[in-house]
C-alpha cells in the first residue's frame, strides 16, 4: 500500500509565533477529515504526537478500519513517560531509541526513521510549529518528487509554509478539506477501504 506522511500538531503558547494563526478546531477538522479521506486507502505514517493521535483512534474507530494494516505511528523513547494512552491500542507502533537524554537529536533521529520510508508518495502538513518545517525540509530532501500538501487555513506551521510556497488569496482560507484532500492526494470517494475481517 503506498504511503502518505502525516505533520500535523496544535500549536501551544511559548512555542514560537505559531499559535497566533492557529485555530484548534480547523486543526482537529482537517487531521479527521485527512485521516478519514486516506484511512484504509493509503498507510499513514506519522509521528505520535499526543495531539494528533487520539484524533487518528477515533476515526479509525468511527471507520471499523483495520488500524494495524492502515496506520504506522513512529514515537521517540525521549518521550516515553508522555506517550498518549491511545499509543497502548495501535499494535503498529516503531520505537526509535532516544539519543543520550537530548530532545532535539532524539526528534530528528525518529524523523529521519520515519521519512527514510521508501513507500512514502506524499505528505500532508497540518497546523503545527517549528516540527512541521522541520519535518517538510527533511521530506523534500528525502522525497524530492512527492506530493505536498499544505492545509492553511488552520494556520501554524502549516500556514507559514503554504505562504512560503506561494499559496495566497482564497486558497490560504479553504476549509473544504474534504475536497483538498481527494483532489490533492488523488484519492476517490468511492476507492475501497481495507476494512477488519
Amino acid at each position: 500500500m503506498r504511503a502518505i506522511f502525516l505533520s500535523a500538531s496544535v500549536p501551544v503558547v511559548g512555542t514560537g509565533s505559531f499559535y497566533e494563526t492557529a485555530d484548534p478546531f480547523l486543526i482537529q477538522a482537517a487531521v479527521r477529515e485527512f485521516v478519514s479521506v486516506a484511512l484504509g486507502r493509503r498507510l499513514i505514517v506519522w509521528g505520535g504526537h499526543p495531539a494528533i493521535t487520539p484524533m487518528v483512534w477515533t476515526v479509525c474507530e468511527d471507520l471499523g478500519v483495520s488500524f494495524a494494516n492502515a496506520v504506522v505511528l513512529y514515537q521517540s523513547k525521549f518521550f516515553n513517560d508522555m506517550f498518549p494512552e491511545e499509543n497502548k491500542r495501535f499494535g503498529n507502533v516503531v520505537y526509535v531509541n532516544a539519543v543520550d537524554g537530548n530532545r532535539e537529536q532524539s526528534l530528528i533521529r525518529m524523523r529521519k526513521d520515519m521519512l527514510s520510508r521508501n513507500d512514502l508518495e506524499a505528505a500532508v502538513f497540518i497546523g503545527g510549529m517549528k516540527g512541521v518545517l522541520d519535518e517538510y525540509d527533511l521530506f523534500k530532501q528525502l522525497h524530492p518528487n512527492a506530493t505536498v500538501l499544505t492545509v492553511p487555513a488552520a494556520g501554524g506551521a502549516a500556514r507559514q509554509l503554504a505562504e512560503q510556497l506561494g499559496m495566497g488569496g482564497r486558497d490560504l482560507q479553504e476549509v473544504d478539506f474534504t475536497k483538498i484532500f481527494h483532489l490533492g492526494l488523488k484519492v476517490a470517494p468511492n476507492e475501497e477501504r481495507q476494512t477488519l475481517q
